[in-house]
């Protein structure tokens, strides 16, 4: 399949062979409940889960009783800290949490595989050189996001750690660097335009494309 190419400044296209992302079967579909599941667990590991209220041991007050038992023509009352008195305890609350979860390394892989080609099949996917970045430059990384059309998202692909890419394009909003070996299904799905290295796209082959030669999952 053509996919989109950026080089020296002008946007082309080049061949690209998308067989390694296809699923067991050898069909190019997305897997939109494994692509859902993966997205979920990954804004449920973001989580703080330090979400708190006061129970009703935690309020402070007497523990005396407000008034006698009977006699008095009002509702039986314990003590103030009643989850129904103004200013009691809360009932069933938040307490802190682990939301986190993991899914079994397989379907993550898988997840981030068929991410990847849902990216593909609409056309959000270019292979670029970047070139050398020998120092942060703003304004390089400003033409390169304008010679692909200012995106509103942008998901920088790149094959291993560079602090002068990641310094140049980090202040722009909408635009996310990843190392290619750290990519997941949610930053493929929720990046926009992925913007991918060449050395990134052979390392993300290698990591998550499918092993034709056995017929199973890398």
């Amino acid at each position: 399949m053509q996919v989109k190419s950026y080089q020296a400044g002008s946007v082309g296209e080049v061949e690209f062979d998308e067989r390694p992302f296809h699923d067991k079967s050898d069909k190019s579909r997305v897997l939109y409940r494994t692509l859902k599941d993966a997205v979920v667990m990954h804004q449920a590991n973001q989580r703080q889960g330090t979400a708190k209220v006061r129970r009703r041991a935690e309020v402070k007050g007497t523990n005396k009783k407000p008034y006698r038992q009977k006699g008095t023509g009002r509702a039986r009352a314990g003590d103030v800290k009643s989850p129904i008195w103004r200013g009691g305890g809360t009932v069933f609350g938040p307490a802190p949490r682990d939301y986190s979860y993991h899914m079994p390394a397989k379907a993550r892989r898988l997840a981030t595989r068929t991410a990847v080609l849902g990216k593909l099949k609409d056309g959000e996917v270019v292979i670029a050189d970047f070139g050398e970045f020998s120092a942060p430059s703003s304004r390089a990384a400003r033409k390169v996001l304008a010679d692909l059309g200012t995106p509103r998202r942008t998901l920088i692909v790149i094959a291993e750690q560079k602090e002068h890419v990641w310094k140049s394009f980090r202040n722009f909003p909408g635009v996310q660097v990843r190392v290619a070996a750290d990519l997941c299904a949610f930053d493929v799905a929720a990046g926009g335009l992925v913007v991918i290295e060449n050395a990134a796209m052979d390392a993300l082959t290698a990591r998550v494309g499918r092993l034709n030669a056995e017929g199973g999952d890398a």
